[in-house]
C-alpha cells in the first residue's frame, strides 16, 4: 500500500484530534462508570470500524483485511495487558478516581514509544528478510512461554518496578502521597515525583516490553508500516475505557493465555512459512482471510470456554456446604454398608431386613 506523506500527517493529526477530545472529556478526575466504559468502548470499536471501511473503499480489500486482523490481534494482545495495569494500579494504590487520568497518559506514552518500534521493525524488514525467521522463532517461543506461565498462574504474581523506573526514582524521590493530578512538586527547594507520574511511567513502559512480541505478531499479518501503526493506535486507544469496562470479568478469563498462546504460535508459524516462500522455498502461505478466521475462532472459543470455567468454580465456591455435606453423607453411607457387611460376615449369611 503506496501512503503519501500527506495521509501520513492526516493521519497522525485526526489520532491527535480524537486522543485530545477523549482528554477533555474526561479530564475531570472521576470514578468511570460501566455505561460511560461502555459507551466510549463502543465509540472506538465503530471508529476503528470505519477507518476499515475507509481502506477498503480507497486501498481494497486486502489491506481492510490486514488491518482487521491486526486490530483484532492486538486488541487480544492488550487485554492481557490490563492484568498487569491491575496490578499495577493495586500496587501503587491509585485512588479510583486518578485511574482514568493515569490510563490515559499511560497509554498515550506507550503509542508512542510503539510508534518507534514499528518504524525500527519497518525499517529491519525491509532490509533483512531473514529477520522473518527470528520473529517467527520468537513468537512461537513466546506462545510456549504463555502456556507455561498459565499453568503456574502467571497473572497472580505481584509487579515489580523495572530498571528504568527505580533509577528515576533515586534520581528525582518519589513523594509520599498523590496530590491531586499533579505529576511534580516542590519539596525542600527541589521537585519531587509524584505517585502518579511513577504509575504512568510505570504504565507506558511496562507496555514497550509486551510490544516485543505484538509487533512481531502484527508484522506477521501484515507488512506495512501505516497498517502496523492505525491497528496499535485503535487498539490502545480504547484500551482506558476497557479496562473500566472488563473490570472484574477480567479474572473470569482463564483461558486467555492459552487462546493468545495458539494466536501467537499460528501467527509465527505463518512468519516462518512466509520466510522459507521469500527465500525461495515452494511452501503454502496462509491467506489474511484464513488468519482472520482463526484468529476469531480461537479468541471465540477461549472466551466462551474460560466463562464457562469460571461459572462453574464460582458455582463451587458459593456452596462449599452442600459438596461438603454430599461427600459426608457418601462417606457415611459407605460407612454403613461396610458395617452391615462386617455383621453379615459375622452372622454367616446374608442379614434379613424387617418388612414394614
Amino acid at each position: 500500500m503506496d501512503v503519501s506523506l500527506t495521509l501520513w500527517v492526516l493521519t497522525i493529526a485526526g489520532l491527535a484530534v480524537l486522543i485530545a477530545a477523549d482528554f477533555f472529556i474526561g479530564r475531570t478526575p472521576h470514578e468511570v462508570s460501566i455505561r460511560e466504559a461502555g459507551t466510549w468502548t463502543a465509540v472506538w470499536v465503530v471508529l476503528a470500524g470505519l477507518f476499515a471501511v475507509g481502506l477498503m473503499v480507497f486501498a481494497g480489500g486486502r489491506p481492510a483485511g490486514e488491518f482487521v486482523a491486526g486490530y483484532i490481534t492486538e486488541k487480544s494482545l492488550s487485554v492481557d495487558n490490563l492484568f498487569v495495569f491491575v496490578l499495577i494500579m493495586a500496587k501503587f494504590s491509585v485512588p479510583s478516581r486518578y485511574q482514568q487520568r493515569v490510563l490515559l497518559l499511560g497509554v498515550l506514552m506507550a503509542l508512542v514509544l510503539r510508534a518507534g518500534f514499528i518504524a525500527a521493525g519497518a525499517a529491519i524488514i525491509a532490509s533483512f528478510a531473514w529477520v522473518f525467521y527470528i520473529f517467527g522463532a520468537f513468537l512461537i517461543w513466546t506462545a510456549w512461554k504463555l502456556v507455561q506461565d498459565a499453568r503456574k498462574g502467571g497473572h497472580e504474581e505481584e509487579f515489580e518496578e523495572n530498571r528504568l523506573l527505580r533509577s528515576l526514582e533515586r534520581r528525582f524521590g518519589v513523594a509520599d502521597r498523590y496530590h491531586g493530578t499533579k505529576l511534580f512538586i516542590r519539596r525542600n527547594g527541589a521537585r519531587v515525583m509524584t505517585p502518579m507520574l511513577v504509575v504512568m511511567l510505570a504504565i507506558g513502559t511496562t507496555d514497550v516490553l509486551f510490544a516485543l512480541d505484538s509487533i512481531p505478531a502484527i508484522f506477521g499479518l501484515t507488512q506495512d508500516p501505516y497498517i502496523v501503526f492505525t491497528a496499535n493506535a485503535f487498539a490502545l486507544m480504547g484500551l482506558r475505557q476497557l479496562y473500566f469496562l472488563l473490570g472484574g470479568l477480567l479474572r473470569r478469563l482463564v483461558h486467555l493465555s492459552y487462546g493468545l498462546s495458539v494466536v501467537l504460535g499460528f501467527i509465527g508459524v505463518k512468519l516462518v512459512l512466509h520466510a522459507l516462500h521469500e527465500s525461495g522455498v515452494p511452501v503454502p502461505e496462509i491467506s489474511v482471510p484464513v488468519s482472520l478466521g482463526v484468529i476469531c475462532g480461537v479468541l471465540v472459543i477461549t472466551t466462551i470456554t474460560s466463562l464457562m470455567a469460571s461459572s462453574r468454580q464460582a458455582r463451587d465456591t458459593e456452596h462449599p456446604e452442600e459438596r461438603r455435606e454430599g461427600a459426608e453423607g457418601a462417606e457415611g453411607a459407605e460407612s454403613v454398608e461396610d458395617a452391615e457387611n462386617v455383621e453379615d460376615s459375622e452372622g454367616g449369611g446374608p442379614r434379613q431386613r424387617r418388612k414394614s
